[in-house]
């Protein structure tokens, strides 16, 4: 079963955080340049985090996975936009 997650992050470093947003590109769209929303298998879930803790210094960085249940709809209708719209999502999108 999929389930809807919003991902944020705030890298320090130019070359992490380039790699990190290149990584998030694969799993999910994005929202904004540090927010992505994902719909993802349990399996997928896990291999998300496991690549952010590779790339992230856990030192300096901080990622947060936040899950907004199953129903894609519902939690596409929970965000709030205040000012410029969300992109619109792209037909034929495929989810890791």
């Amino acid at each position: 079963m999929r389930r809807c997650y919003l991902v944020c992050y705030d890298i320090r470093d130019p070359k992490r955080l380039r790699r990190v947003h290149k990584t998030l590109k694969g799993y999910g769209e994005a929202w904004q340049f540090s927010i992505f929303f994902c719909t993802l298998k349990h399996i997928d879930r896990v291999r998300l985090q496991n690549d952010l803790e590779e790339q992230m210094n856990q030192k300096e960085d901080q990622a947060m996975i936040l899950d907004l249940g199953p129903n894609e709809k519902e939690a596409r209708a929970a965000a709030t936009v205040i000012g410029q719209p969300l992109p619109e999502q792209e037909s034929g999108f495929i989810v890791v």
